[in-house]
């Protein structure tokens, strides 16, 4: 079995601009010991194929890591295999499907046990997993779906770069400013206005705002973010200023439960208050498509997650053009 999400590439990327996208739905097997396999998903932008497990050998690396399986050749390309279903705590009955997934520029392999439907659906019905994750940081967010009798199901969206980093075992955390370069001055009382679901990835955005010693605000998602920036607005407003003095940037990602960075973007560059507000996109749907959908969008910037020097001078050079 293959699955090439290129075949379709011209319908979905129709989706972006409409805070709508179309997410894979697999499953890992039982959950704990809950006697339940769950559904879970994640953007199909980020998959690049579906292969058939059992006609592939995995071959085992010595010294691997634990949730490392091995490495698969795809064509000629080496690809780490990793083991989702120990990744989140489920035991599956057998590996069927490896998902062939993308993530700021780097492939690897999830083996999972079954791989169910794509599903298309609105981030308003995708809600934020605040409180829900167990502390484990493994689910970003639930989105709620309709089933074939007109109730609903939940799918645990995953935070991958959160699974990544942890199987990887990349315990970085701290950004040095040697690796940012000089130091940015804004406006004084002026702020970054930073938008991600995941964790981890806000954590290293913190690290690297702090590196470059830029005062920020941290949100958790697309409306959240643009709630805070009306807020921000009316209050600029209300002191005889204009917004630019309180907020100097709004750095997102794309993927984000409830609004996504695409339909982010485009509010703010459709509001008369706000669209002189450098954008600058962060995400990990890295690649010339996804590029060229921010520049549609009105961004003043992209850049892929995490490389905290590249971070740095896409928000460098944002600034300076405003």
């Amino acid at each position: 079995m293959k699955y090439n999400v290129q075949q379709e590439i011209d319908e979905r990327t129709r989706l972006v601009g409409q805070n709508k996208f179309e997410m894979m739905l697999f499953r890992l097997g039982e959950a704990g010991n809950s006697g339940q396999c769950e559904l879970y998903g994640i953007n199909v932008f980020k998959i690049r194929e579906l292969l058939d497990m059992t006609s592939l050998r995995v071959t085992p690396i010595a010294g691997a890591p634990p949730l490392i399986m091995g490495v698969v050749n795809v064509r000629g390309q080496i690809i780490q295999v990793i083991d989702l279903p120990a990744a989140v705590g489920c035991a599956p009955e057998k590996y069927r499907i490896l998902m062939l997934t993308e993530y700021a520029g780097t492939t690897q392999a999830f083996a999972v046990e079954n791989v169910e439907d794509i599903v298309r659906l609105d981030w308003s019905r995708v809600k934020p997993a605040d409180g829900v994750s167990g502390g484990s940081g493994t689910v970003t967010s639930i989105a709620h779906l309709e089933n074939d009798i007109g109730g609903t199901m939940l799918a645990q969206v995953l935070d991958v770069e959160q699974i990544l980093r942890t199987v990887n075992g990349d315990g970085k955390v701290k950004v040095e400013a040697s690796e940012v370069g000089a130091s940015v001055e804004l406006p004084p009382g002026a702020v970054i206005l930073a938008a991600d679901d995941s964790g981890v990835a806000r954590m290293m955005i913190e690290e690297g705002l702090k590196a470059m010693e830029l005062p920020f605000v941290m949100t958790k998602s697309g409306k959240e973010a643009w709630e805070r920036l009306l807020e921000m607005a009316a209050a600029a407003e209300k002191a005889g200023k204009g917004v630019r003095q309180s907020v100097a940037l709004v750095l997102t990602d794309l993927e984000m439960p409830e609004m996504d960075g695409f339909t982010l973007t485009k509010s703010i560059k459709t509001d008369p208050r706000l669209r002189d507000i450098p954008v600058v996109i962060h995400s990990s749907l890295s690649g010339a498509t996804n590029e060229s959908h921010v520049k549609s969008a009105g961004a003043d910037g992209y850049v892929a997650k995490f490389n905290p020097h590249k971070l740095a001078e896409a928000l460098r050079t944002a600034l300076r053009a405003a």
